[in-house]
């Protein structure tokens, strides 16, 4: 990756971002995207989950269950600071990042956010056999995904800079849609 001073003049804007960040709702693809964008811009790529995993020795769920929500939003929040600050990154964020205000503060004024808007059912699909996520483990999963995406898409929308629409396209199509945004995005 050519540094921002450096870059050649028909390097698209958003490939100079120094840090460019993920996020959206559990399943929204926000892994598997931001792995391939990372390669393709020659970046690492960090997941803030597996993050908070290394930095702890123990899983999300564990988490969870010894320090509740508010622990692992804490643990989140120190990870969110660390990693914005370093250059020629690529995050892909938990879905619940934006709902303190300091993350969606750090993120927005540091990096260039994308959101990957996926509908609750789509949602759904992909996550319902998943046991690794700790707030879907109550009596009604589909429920509670489409009620913590009405609760947290306007927080979305107000973190990002380009909100890409997703559902059921390949990691390769959902890529192609953030370069487009992202190209749009920076000719405004």
């Amino acid at each position: 990756m050519v540094s921002a001073g450096a870059a050649k003049a028909d390097t698209p804007v958003w490939h100079r971002a120094p840090c460019i960040v993920l996020v959206g709702m559990m399943g929204a693809g926000k892994t598997t995207v931001g792995r391939e964008l990372a390669r393709r811009l020659h970046r690492r790529f960090v997941d803030s989950d597996h993050e908070i995993c290394a930095r702890t020795g123990v899983s999300v769920p564990v988490i969870f269950d010894v320090e509740g929500e508010a622990g692992f939003r804490r643990r989140e929040s120190q990870v969110i600071d660390d990693l914005t600050q370093e250059a020629d990154l690529v995050l892909a964020t938990g879905g619940g990042v934006v709902l303190a205000e300091e993350n969606r503060a750090v993120l927005h004024s540091r990096c260039m956010v994308i959101y990957l808007d996926v509908p609750p059912a789509v949602l759904w699909e992909r996550t319902r056999h998943d046991r690794n996520r700790p707030l879907l483990q109550v009596d009604d999963p589909r429920g509670r995904i489409e009620a913590l995406y009405r609760e947290r898409d306007p927080l979305y929308r107000e973190v990002a800079h380009v909100v890409v629409p997703g559902g059921r396209g390949s990691a390769k199509s959902m890529l192609r849609k953030i370069e487009k945004a992202l190209e749009h995005a920076c000719e405004n």
